[in-house]
């Protein structure tokens, strides 16, 4: 069975045209609209910041696009639910492939799920989003909440 990413996104967790500095002013933003809406508990977000400094979630598509998808272990998080930014202008976050590595991130996907299965699931829901170029693009556009969950429910 396969989740869908819109059945999970926090309505009041979208944050569109974020202007942040840098991947913690994201991370920490986010992990704030998802405390405020009782998915997750109040270590959450320093849990995520510390997890993205040894094990990075920069995923480089192409074309200088990127994409991150910040994460952490389910004891943080009460009940599941992503977040989801829009950049303003790149942020720099580290490479899943090169934790050494910075690449400039357009949209970042915040992950609070309560298990390993659902983490699973959702990554891979996430995975043939990025596989979508054309979708990826209008999202990281998008100038609406309702647009977001659009583009999400679109196949393509």
């Amino acid at each position: 069975m396969s989740i869908d990413i819109s059945d999970y996104l926090v309505p009041d967790g979208v944050v569109l045209g974020c202007d942040a500095v840098d991947a913690n002013e994201v991370i920490g933003l986010l992990a704030d609209h998802l405390q405020k809406a009782a998915i997750v508990k109040s270590t959450y977000g320093a849990a995520v910041i510390s997890r993205e400094a040894i094990m990075p979630t920069g995923l480089p598509l192409g074309d200088g696009f990127a994409v991150a998808v910040p994460h952490t272990d389910p004891e943080h998080v009460i009940s599941s639910g992503v977040a989801m930014a829009t950049l303003s202008r790149p942020v720099m976050f580290g490479s899943m492939d090169d934790p050494d590595k910075k690449i400039p991130v357009s949209v970042v996907f915040e992950l609070a799920l309560r298990s390993k299965d659902e983490q699973i699931e959702m990554l891979t829901a996430i995975g043939q989003l990025l596989q979508d170029e054309g979708r990826l693009r209008r999202l990281s556009n998008a100038t609406s909440k309702e647009e977001v969950t659009s583009i999400l429910n679109s196949t393509h």
